[in-house]
């Protein structure tokens, strides 16, 4: 099996066409200069040992060396052969708050923006666990499932915001059962769910559902982010600049505050922990260092194939054609006299 490891620097390959049509501009205007100097006709009398086909061969030479050279940047593989590899790890499903409160920011830049950073620096240390993402506000909506694709998975949380859920509100419930219902229960893989969340929680059954967690021996663990104390919800126009505050149907400017009883009532139920939010500390890297503890299982195999590299099929010659190159002078040589002599001119 053959691929380019980097088939993005073959794009490189389009440039040529301009290098050549500059080359031969570059030619072109030598060639009107000498006839500026003086006449065609004396140019054989003032320069008798300067030959035109080897200009047009030595900048030939250097053409092919750019081409090999991209092709050894493309870095072309072989695969040697394909192993059977055993996928072990855990199950992590995190379920993201996107209700408007979230925009707060007393944890800098919002809490939303916040917990996406954490997520996305979880995701860069994972190493076979499979995670997925649920996003909630007043209903919950699986934004990416359980997978080991995490550049994917970066994908689809960059895209991420508060409207990525038209429902207000704040269900929590409804989001831990998704998470129930979306792990695979026939694999026998532990398991674990990570809330995200301001802990306003305003609907659903929590009881029941981290009942059925208990049963199914999902551990549940959550972040607070945000103030106890309450802050205000900022308001952006189009344009990101801010308008004002978030207010009630009374014109007061509504306040959302961070419930810390509700998320360690809900992760001491569901033998987690919980963990208070911060500018400056990586509360979900602590939680994958915990869930890191628990034992990985087998959840599948996948075939992957050994690539070998062979860029050096193309460097090598590429430098070989540069020192050719570089030796052969503008001279005439008894060899390109032939060419010349056939019909090709200066």
């Amino acid at each position: 099996m053959f691929r380019f490891a980097h088939s993005e620097y073959l794009y490189a390959l389009y440039l040529i066409p301009v290098i050549i049509i500059l080359i031969w501009f570059s030619i072109k205007k030598q060639n009107q200069l000498l006839d500026k100097f003086a006449n065609s006709s004396l140019h054989k009398i003032l320069f008798p040992l300067r030959s035109g086909i080897k200009v047009f061969f030595k900048n030939g030479l250097i053409v092919v060396s750019i081409i090999l050279l991209i092709f050894a940047l493309a870095n072309p593989q072989i695969g040697s052969k394909v192993e059977e590899v055993k996928q072990v790890g855990i199950d992590v499903y995190i379920l993201l708050d996107v209700s408007l409160s979230m925009k707060a920011e007393d944890i800098k830049p919002s809490r939303l923006e916040k917990a996406k950073h954490e997520i996305s620096k979880l995701i860069q240390k994972l190493n076979g666990d499979r995670i997925g993402l649920i996003v909630f506000s007043g209903k919950a909506f699986i934004q990416f499932p359980l997978t080991t694709d995490y550049s994917a998975a970066n994908l689809f949380l960059s895209a991420v915001s508060v409207k990525s859920v038209p429902q207000p509100g704040t269900a929590i419930g409804p989001a831990v059962q998704l998470a129930m219902n979306s792990f695979k229960k026939d694999e026998e893989t532990q398991k674990a769910v990570v809330i995200i969340t301001d802990g306003e929680d305003h609907e659903g059954d929590l009881d029941n559902v981290i009942e059925e967690a208990n049963n199914l021996g999902v551990k549940i663990y959550s972040i607070g982010l945000g103030s106890p104390q309450g802050v205000p919800i900022p308001l952006y126009n189009s344009s990101g600049r801010q308008v004002g505050y978030k207010k009630d149907r009374n014109g007061n400017v509504v306040l959302t505050k961070l419930d810390e009883q509700t998320l360690q009532d809900i992760t001491e139920k569901g033998n987690g922990k919980y963990y208070r939010g911060s500018n400056t500390d990586d509360e979900l890297e602590q939680i994958y260092d915990d869930l890191a503890s628990l034992e990985g299982s087998e959840f599948g195999a996948t075939k992957i194939t050994e690539y070998e590299d062979r860029y050096y099929y193309f460097l090598i010659p590429a430098i070989l054609v540069l020192f050719i190159e570089i030796f052969i002078k503008e001279r005439k040589s008894k060899f390109f006299n032939k060419f010349e002599n056939n019909g090709v001119t200066n």
